[in-house]
């Protein structure tokens, strides 16, 4: 298999999983249950944050080592600009999460609550979208530390938690009215920014190969600002919030067992 193949492969695993989800309005008869979407919200962060760690942190510092460089400068600084690159485009991008009725962005605007979800959704897929880029731009530049194993290994990971992410944007949708046709839509829609988001860092990475730990890095810590600012938070509301723990270890021992049995 060609190297253009795997990259086009693995940029359209993670739309799948988003696709698969938002279907699920198609076969679901009422919105989704509270217990339910806890589940799935705590094993997406698991997911998430074993990526961050396996995937992105420790190649990250493992590369920078390998260069004879300080292994964990390029990880604290790439980190730092990834959180705060993702808080500046919470602070600025107007989108609304599951369990609140307060939009939140400083862009005035006057699109519909439903379009608010969506964009909240596909704000956070932008650094799930540059982690599978800078992985499988690693492995383009003949990087030891990532293989195409590895690479794949990630795409996996964030299709799976980003199947229940697609169900959890698309069905809140049905009880506001839209159709099932558009909730799906709305929903496929918010996955469609990360092939986009990766094929941009692997166009930015092929220029700047020196960058990669850096870039590793960024992608982990924009990852886990959405963890931290959104996915637990929307988890944690109301009841039955140990139900989360539980999603969390599950998302977090498949995603750990993934990357080292596959990378």
């Amino acid at each position: 298999m060609s190297d253009t193949l795997k990259v086009f492969i693995g940029l359209i695993i993670p739309l799948a999983g988003t696709t698969l989800g938002a279907a699920m309005v198609f076969f679901m008869k009422n919105s989704m249950k509270p217990l339910v979407q806890k589940i799935l919200l705590g094993f997406a962060s698991g997911v998430m944050v074993a990526a961050s760690v396996w995937s992105l942190l420790i190649p990250s510092i493992n590369m920078s080592e390998t260069e004879g460089k300080i292994g964990w400068l390029p990880a604290a600084i790439g980190l730092t600009l990834g959180i705060g690159f993702l808080l500046f485009l919470d602070m600025l991008i107007p989108h609304l999460h599951v369990t609140s009725n307060k939009p939140e962005g400083r862009i005035p605007s006057k699109i519909s609550k439903s379009l608010m979800l969506v964009l909240a959704v596909t704000l956070h897929n932008i650094p799930e979208g540059m982690a599978v880029g800078v992985v499988f731009a690693g492995m383009l530049c003949g990087n030891t530390i990532i293989t195409s194993a590895g690479a794949f290994a990630l795409a996996i990971g964030i299709a799976i938690q980003n199947f229940p992410e697609g169900a959890i944007i698309s069905m809140p949708l049905i009880g506001s009215g839209i159709t099932k046709k558009r909730a799906f839509t709305y929903g496929f829609l918010s996955g469609v920014v990360e092939p986009v988001a990766a094929l941009l860092t692997i166009l930015l990475t092929s220029f700047v190969t020196p960058i990669l730990p850096y870039l590793l890095a960024f992608a982990a810590g924009a990852m886990l600002y959405v963890v931290v600012d959104e996915l637990i938070p929307d988890a944690q509301a109301g009841e039955h919030s140990n139900i989360v723990i539980i999603g969390f270890g599950v998302g977090f021992v498949l995603m750990m067992i993934l990357d080292v049995a596959l990378g």
